[in-house]
């Protein structure tokens, strides 16, 4: 099928003057994050999918969060109710070896970049899983209040003001989760970056990470999902809390609130979308289509004109350019700009795939103490 390709928005492309044919119908289930990060896959990818296919419609699910149990619990019962679903790449990697995601061939479902360059090519090392179809590079970080009084005109200047009660007090917000925040702890208890992983395989060194994050228990507000920690902050309720660079971005930027960033030790992951194994065979052709189009040079450039994360195409990244209405150069806000990353550290995906059941047993009976 001749494809026709869109501008940034669908308002934009249909103002223009484009009109598509109705090639495609149906609907489609498709499970995010929710927030800010929904909103800019709505503007990127979904509007301007509906608009060159009037008959589709997408139904935007915000599980994303809870989507390896979903979709275990989906597979016991054989009743897969989702149609693609956005997972960080460690999750990709478990449901794939679970066979709850389908293999796909990268180079056949995605469009290559402009130049010809193969997909597999193009996306390189973001490729870490034959399950995995990756959209975007980002970091887990820190954003805080800057205009606490107690903190008498002291700044946060790296990740272990986190710990530091006494010099910045106040409520904190942390992930409900072990990632991220086993690593920061045991960062801010000596531990070399580079060693974190062999001291957490042991549990003198898991028991190391949670005797940290004692040290701030009293004081932290567990988040689930990524937009409560910029609500929070906004609202005065926390100091100082973790979430996605693109959901502080958003709240520092956008909204205008007093709130800094703190990208000292962020943490690199990978996002994308996986397709449930156990799919209605009859909506692949319209799933791919969409996949293929939601994936392609200009679409994941269009993604980082609402949001500060980077496109995971190398082809992709030329074509940043500013915020689709601040009007701001959005290169320096993304998490892989050198002055951001200094400190920065990749996520093991392997090591979390292969341990995360046991340290999330593990997190939440420490949490339930």
């Amino acid at each position: 099928m001749k494809k026709t390709i869109l501008g940034t928005t669908a308002a934009a492309a249909l103002a223009a003057g484009f009109v598509y044919a109705q090639t495609w119908t149906g609907e489609l289930v498709i499970v995010s994050w929710g927030g800010a990060y929904s909103a800019s896959q709505q503007n990127a990818y979904h509007d301007p999918f509906m608009a060159m296919h009037p008959g589709v419609r997408i139904i935007n699910d915000e599980s994303s969060a809870e989507a390896v149990a979903r979709l275990r619990a989906m597979d016991e019962a054989g009743n897969i109710t989702w149609d693609i679903v956005d997972v960080v790449a460690a999750d990709a990697i478990r449901l794939c070896d679970e066979g709850l995601a389908m293999v796909i061939d990268h180079d056949e479902w995605l469009e290559p970049a402009p130049d010809g360059t193969p997909a597999s090519v193009d996306f390189g090392e973001s490729l870490v899983s034959e399950c995995f179809i990756p959209q975007i590079i980002y970091s887990t970080t820190f954003g805080y209040r800057t205009d606490v009084a107690a903190w008498e005109g002291r700044t946060p200047d790296g990740l272990c003001a986190v710990f530091d009660l006494e010099n910045f007090p106040g409520m904190r917000s942390l992930e409900r989760r072990p990632i991220n925040n086993l690593e920061w702890a045991l960062i801010c208890d000596g531990v070399a970056v580079e060693d974190i992983y062999d001291v957490l395989e042991t549990e003198e060194g898991v028991n190391q990470a949670l005797a940290k994050l004692d040290t701030i228990r009293d004081s932290v507000i567990w988040w689930s999902a990524g937009a409560e920690t910029p609500q929070r902050l906004a609202d005065g309720e926390v100091v100082i809390g973790s979430t996605y660079n693109g959901r502080l971005f958003s709240v520092i930027e956008e909204q205008n609130q007093p709130v800094a960033m703190l990208w000292d030790y962020q943490v690199f992951d990978l996002d994308g979308w996986i397709i449930p194994a156990g799919v209605d065979e009859s909506k692949l052709p319209l799933i791919r289509e969409y996949i293929r189009f939601a994936t392609d040079t200009q679409r994941l450039a269009d993604q980082a004109q609402f949001i500060s994360y980077g496109p995971a195409r190398a082809s992709s990244a030329p074509l940043v350019a500013t915020h689709a209405t601040l009007g701001i150069e959005m290169a320096p806000h993304m998490p892989t700009d050198p002055a951001n990353n200094a400190t920065a550290f990749f996520f093991n995906y392997e090591w979390w795939a292969d341990n995360r059941d046991d340290l999330d047993a593990r997190f939440n009976a420490w949490l339930a103490q």
